[in-house]
């Protein structure tokens, strides 16, 4: 499933279905257009009750013959999404895939680095730290505030009136949905008119605070345990494994936010970041790096472990295919 340019979560489906060779015509891709809100429609769901973008639908295991009927389920958990496709494409699995391509374990291979596996996926997947979250605090003082307006203002208002026309049908009894799903939408509704009524002045100051402390504070300190967990140039050592699909698609996200692009060089995109957060915040370059190759002939430099991990991540078809756009 793919969304807008503004919040790409899609991302996080594509780079480990590139990563594990599915086949194309293993994977029936649906649009999902989370700027105009169609996360909340009453068909999206009925398969995630929470809206959540990117949705998996998957056959059971047990109806994949041609004469059982299918059954399906969902997964809507991030985390869960990506540890289903990695296992389910393996040279043990039974998915009867039409694909030659080899099929990595994405899995971490010992205990260490399934623990620091762990810290990374689960830091950079707190709520508060969320992409979308993220956009929405993506201002620091009046001008940057009322020119973050100009594009997420529209969408906003697109999402509210997707979210009361259900509401309305619901109201007019032309559709039937469950009170849980109404109480859903309210909620929804609320905060899109609370992060509406900032961009029309109110509250600015404690807006202003919060992404302050957001840019300042929260992201420094998650920047720095994720950093802390790397071994480089891949998040657990030479190999891929699934914290590089979790951070590459997360660190993208921060990137764009500070200005930057997947076509940027790590340098180029890490300083970014830095700038971005200011107060003199710098990754410590300790990581010995040179060309991806084991005949280059440059010497090693020493470099931040973020700006290798994005170069070893830009440099694989998976992150070539994803950001083609």
């Amino acid at each position: 499933m793919t969304t807008s340019s503004v919040i790409p979560k899609a991302v996080l489906y594509y780079s480990p279905q590139h990563e594990k060779g599915y086949g194309d015509d293993e994977v029936d891709l649906r649009v999902v257009d989370i700027d105009k809100g169609e996360e909340f429609s009453p068909t999206f769901l009925r398969l995630s009750p929470k809206g959540m973008v990117p949705t998996l639908v998957v056959p059971l295991r047990g109806s994949l013959a041609s004469d059982i009927a299918s059954r399906f389920k969902a997964i809507s958990d991030t985390k869960a999404l990506i540890e289903f496709l990695d296992k389910s494409r393996s040279a043990s699995s039974h998915t009867h895939t039409t694909s030659s391509a080899p099929a990595p374990s994405l899995s971490p291979a010992t205990v260490a680095f399934a623990s620091a596996s762990s810290k990374i996926i689960d830091s950079i997947h707190a709520d508060e730290v969320s992409p979308d979250h993220l956009q929405y605090l993506n201002a620091r003082d009046q001008a940057s505030l009322q020119e973050l307006g100009k594009s997420l203002v529209p969408i906003l208002q697109s999402r509210r009136a997707a979210i009361v026309g259900y509401l309305t049908d619901c109201e007019r009894e032309t559709m039937r949905m469950s009170e849980k799903t109404k109480a859903f939408w309210r909620e929804k509704q609320a905060e899109t008119e609370t992060a509406l009524s900032v961009f029309n002045g109110n509250d600015v100051d404690g807006y202003l605070s919060r992404s302050r402390n957001m840019w300042e504070i929260t992201i420094p300190g998650v920047l720095t345990r994720v950093n802390e967990e790397l071994v480089g140039p891949y998040a657990l050592g030479d190999q891929v494994s699934i914290a590089d699909i979790h951070l590459s698609v997360w660190l993208s996200h921060l990137v764009r936010l500070a200005g930057g692009s997947p076509s940027d060089d790590g340098d180029v995109a890490i300083k970014r970041v830095e700038k971005h957060i200011g107060n003199g915040f710098v990754f410590p370059e300790d990581f010995l790096s040179s060309a991806f190759s084991p005949f280059a002939e440059e010497k090693a430099v020493a470099r931040s472990k973020l700006a290798a991990f994005w170069d070893a991540m830009k440099s694989r078809s998976s992150w070539k295919k994803v950001y083609a756009s």
